[in-house]
């Protein structure tokens, strides 16, 4: 069988794209994306419909006919089907056309290998890649055997197939060995920020859907952002001092597309595992695609299938191209379930981090009037740095009259921590709102508290009377 060495420039590609009656319709529009993003040059395509995939080359012998005559006539250099073939399919195709084939999943696994930046990422797709390769060695691929070559390494009696498949489960053990080191890095920074009492929010969605560009304005930062799927592969985490909530790290993930490989999901657990220990998702959705709801189920799907437990805020994204108006949308009261936003014009980005700090801070944000002394400097500060301060003025006696806007779980833990009793600073109709009420034996206990300090009170003014006024001794005449 001839071997098909790949191009170092762009290929010419010719799409394959069936309709199969009881398998989900793909996007012809996503699968041309596809494979741009990959760097092919797109030549034709050819569709079509079956009932059924066939065993043995996955089209009709009459299609398969049709896709070789294309190959020939546009002098074709790789055929990409828009579907999942096995081994075989592959293999007898590539016989017929005398070109290389890749489906779906090789078409996906090459975009990541082009993306990959970080070490982490580089070693979760050369997993991805081995573990799609392990089943197709029979193609006659040495390269596993070029690279470490031969004598010294092949055992007594083996062919080249099963030393090429030995080698190959060498390196995904080391690999695997890598990434789970790299897991435990991730894990010990996990539990730095939840030991420093930091929340994570994690931006995941379709690719394509504007995560990266929602996050550069969110935290300020120029991530790499293009109109093209999986522009950004490796996870990015940023700290920032969020409205409201201050210190909080913002993440943005690997974007999820239909029937994303089973084997991409467990390679990149590592990186994945970012969205399963944060404290808030933000599925980032694009509004003005007409695919959104098959979107929306495609990433749930994913989320599902690594066991994601996360409470997630829905952003729909790209409101400037549908004609959408900014809106924040409460699901139950005072807890936001969905925003309206554009991140490329910034519209309705006020009302998504207002939407995050409910639903971090589990309350309503609401206005509070304080009074803060001279001393209470360091709450000044804190309050200053969280941004939650509207208004502010000076009184007479150096005091600091403060407006702000702040959820009341949030403002309780903030005066905890600074000992400040609410009755001090608040209005009472405002402070009355951090009272808890108390179960029966502690009011019993409370009231028996209040009696005894009153009796005490009560003596201890009995006794400055008697000082101040003693009873004069009567002397006999």
């Amino acid at each position: 069988m001839e071997l098909f060495d790949r191009p170092s420039g762009g290929e010419r590609a010719l799409l394959v794209h069936l309709n199969i009656y009881h398998i989900d319709h793909q996007d012809l529009e996503e699968f041309r994306l596809l494979a741009q993003s990959a760097g092919a040059e797109i030549i034709d395509m050819i569709t079509g419909s079956r009932q059924k995939p066939d065993a043995k080359l996955f089209v009709g012998k009459g299609k398969a006919e049709e896709i070789h005559q294309s190959v020939i006539h546009n002098d074709i250099d790789l055929v990409i089907f828009d579907h999942t073939l096995t081994p075989a399919q592959e293999r007898n195709l590539e016989r017929i056309f005398q070109c290389r084939v890749v489906d779906r999943t090789g078409l996906i696994l090459d975009i990541f290998a082009q993306r990959a930046r970080t070490f982490e990422g580089k070693l979760q797709v050369e997993l991805a890649q081995l573990d799609h390769l392990s089943s197709r060695l029979v193609r006659g691929w040495t390269h596993l055997e070029r690279q470490k070559g031969g004598i010294g390494l092949r055992g007594p009696g083996e062919t080249q197939l099963e030393t090429d498949r030995r080698l190959l489960q060498i390196r995904v053990g080391q690999l695997k060995e890598r990434l789970n080191k790299v897991r435990q890095t991730r894990k010990q920074g996990r539990a730095a920020r939840q030991k420093a009492d930091i929340p994570t929010v994690s931006l995941v969605g379709y690719t394509n859907a504007g995560k990266s560009t929602l996050f550069n304005r969110l935290a300020e930062s120029d991530v790499y952002v293009a109109n093209q799927l999986f522009a950004t592969l490796d996870p990015t985490l940023r700290r920032l001092e969020w409205q409201g909530l201050g210190p909080l790290v913002l993440a943005d993930t690997v974007g999820f597309v239909r029937h994303l490989p089973h084997g991409l999901v467990e390679s990149f657990r590592a990186t994945l595992e970012e969205t399963l220990e944060a404290d808030l998702l933000l599925h980032v959705i694009d509004q003005s695609s007409p695919d959104r709801d098959e979107q929306i189920d495609a990433v749930e799907a994913v989320l599902n299938e690594i066991g994601a437990e996360v409470p997630i805020l829905r952003v729909y994204n790209k409101i400037d191209m549908s004609g959408d108006a900014p809106l924040l949308h409460e699901g139950e009261p005072d807890v936001p379930d969905r925003v309206y936003v554009s991140a490329r014009s910034g519209s309705g980005i006020d009302l998504l981090k207002q939407a995050v700090q409910q639903r971090l801070s589990v309350g309503k944000v609401s206005t509070f009037h304080l009074t803060l002394p001279i001393s209470a400097g360091r709450l000044r500060s804190q309050l200053y740095r969280l941004g939650v301060i509207q208004h502010e003025s000076i009184l007479d006696n150096g005091a600091f009259e403060l407006t702000i806007t702040l959820s009341t779980p949030t403002l309780a833990r903030i005066l905890a921590e600074a000992q400040i009793n609410p009755d001090e600073i608040l209005p009472e109709e405002e402070a009355k709102l951090f009272r808890r009420t108390l179960e029966h034996f502690e009011q019993v206990k409370v009231e028996r508290a209040q009696a005894h300090a009153q009796a005490m009170a009560d003596e201890s003014m009995i006794d400055e009377d008697a000082l101040e006024n003693p009873t004069q001794p009567t002397h006999p005449s």
